[in-house]
């Protein structure tokens, strides 16, 4: 789509919005439900789509690409009206007779781009919530994932005005200048790389267009010395390895108690072979990874290390084993870099201090998952780094959860959403006073004396 192209899109959303037809909450349900038609009449074909580009298990895929969508849709479906409804607050005693009110209003113009990891979720759930705030969306979808980029555009073009709802296809380092830096949005919400993100906002600046991104980090799992260690070496196991470990929550790395960690790695070698085989290379149940450029990628992280389990590849299918290494160089990439993929690092600590020191090298990850059955120190590790949510005796589920506002921390991200906090990021809210005509005290206006000041100083101690 060249600049032509896009800007008679821009216009023709820009006049839809201006015509109010967004605004009422009968048309953003029946989009919502029109929406999530499509999804059911349509789950095969994305499925399929999403095999084809990364080879991802049905159950997975619908799990976490079209379950987790339908979810959305449905608790916004159930509490769309209450949401939009104006929310009436406190008024202090200095401003009766007045009465105060936040209304929620649509944004207007959006713009959503998605990542290749969940080509068909981190498209649709962040629309939802554009869909739910009453506003119009242009959607780039990743170029990476073509199957279900491709599905996407003719799901959307199929079905909604592009007036209202559009696709931009192309390369992102294309089509991003052109639509975000000639154009003002909105809003513009990013999900992907720290590194693009920060171009992202660059280029927004330039319009003022307000951003959330929605990036990653280094994000830590914490293993106690008194936390259950089948256990948590099953759910890690799970949590690395799903999506073959692109997933901007995913565990990036262990760090386990020094007196563990031959346990720990016991435990998660059983789960591995038990979950994918001997030869996880061959499994149906296991992701392979999106392109030639990550797959060499991770490959070269594997030099320099010592491989505890794993390590194998195929270069004809882009798969890489699920691998366990340890004795990593201080300066190694893997632990100066988000490895989004299906290699996994183990490191040790004797101290809760040292926790803290080494979760710092690499500041603000976008989760932690903390297994203990302490509480204190569950506590201060939770007091005593920052990131942008997980879990305690789990992985990766917290996002499942549409109560939880799913975002990130500084270079993690900025911003959030999932459920009602969707709505809020896709809405402004607009604060009202409204006064009563029958009195109009004189306190405020000129000429002011001594008696005004004494009466001020009463209300406002």
């Amino acid at each position: 789509m060249n600049s032509t192209e896009i800007q008679n899109l821009y216009n023709k959303q820009k006049a839809y919005f201006s015509s109010g037809a967004t605004r009422s909450y009968e048309f953003r349900k029946k989009q919502l439900l029109l929406l999530k038609q499509i999804i059911k009449q349509n789950e095969q074909a994305i499925l399929d789509a999403l095999a084809l580009d990364m080879h991802k298990p049905a159950f997975e895929a619908f799990l976490s690409e079209i379950g987790f969508v339908y979810e959305e849709i449905n608790l916004t479906l159930s509490n769309l009206k209450s949401w939009m409804k104006p929310k009436s607050v406190a008024t202090p005693m200095a401003l009766q007779l007045s009465s105060s009110y936040i209304y929620k209003d649509p944004l207007g113009l959006t713009l959503i781009i998605g990542p290749w990891n969940y080509p068909f979720q981190l498209i649709f759930a962040p629309l939802i919530g554009a869909i739910a705030g009453g506003n119009c969306a242009i959607v780039k979808p990743s170029e990476f994932t073509p199957h279900t980029t491709n599905l996407v555009a003719k799901l959307i073009k199929e079905n909604f005005d592009e007036a209202y709802i559009s696709v931009v296809l192309g390369d992102g380092h294309v089509v991003g200048p052109l639509i975000i830096e000639n154009h003002h949005f909105n809003l513009i919400f990013f999900t992907g790389s720290t590194q693009v993100g920060k171009e992202i906002m660059r280029l927004a600046a330039k319009q003022l267009s307000p951003v959330v991104l929605e990036l990653g980090g280094k994000s830590p799992a914490i293993v106690a010395e008194d936390a259950n260690i089948s256990l948590a070496a099953k759910q890690l196991v799970w949590a690395k390895f799903f999506n073959a470990g692109q997933t901007c929550v995913s565990p990036d790395y262990v760090l386990v108690h020094h007196t563990q960690k031959g346990k720990l790695i016991t435990e998660m070698i059983k789960y591995i072979k038990e979950f994918y085989g001997d030869n996880p290379l061959n499994s149906i149940d296991y992701t392979h990874i999106v392109n030639q450029n990550r797959f060499n990628k991770l490959l070269s992280y594997l030099k320099d290390v010592h491989i505890v389990y794993g390590g194998k590849s195929s270069d004809v299918n882009l798969c890489i084993e699920p691998t366990i290494v340890d004795e990593i160089p201080s300066n190694h990439a893997l632990l100066n870099e988000e490895i989004f993929g299906p290699i996994f690092p183990i490191l040790t600590y004797q101290t809760k201090e040292e926790v803290i020191e080494v979760v710092a090298k690499n500041p603000y990850p976008l989760s932690c998952y903390i297994f203990t059955n302490n509480s204190s120190f569950e506590k201060y590790v939770l007091e005593r780094i920052q990131f942008g949510g997980g879990c305690i005796n789990n992985a990766l589920v917290h996002l499942a959860n549409p109560h939880l506002p799913f975002g990130g921390i500084s270079s993690s991200g900025i911003g959030n959403y999932h459920g009602q906090y969707s709505f809020d990021v896709f809405t402004h809210q607009k604060s009202i006073l409204k006064t009563s005509n029958l009195i109009d005290p004189p306190l405020r206006y000129p000429v002011y004396n001594a008696l005004k000041m004494k009466l001020a100083k009463l209300l406002f101690r």
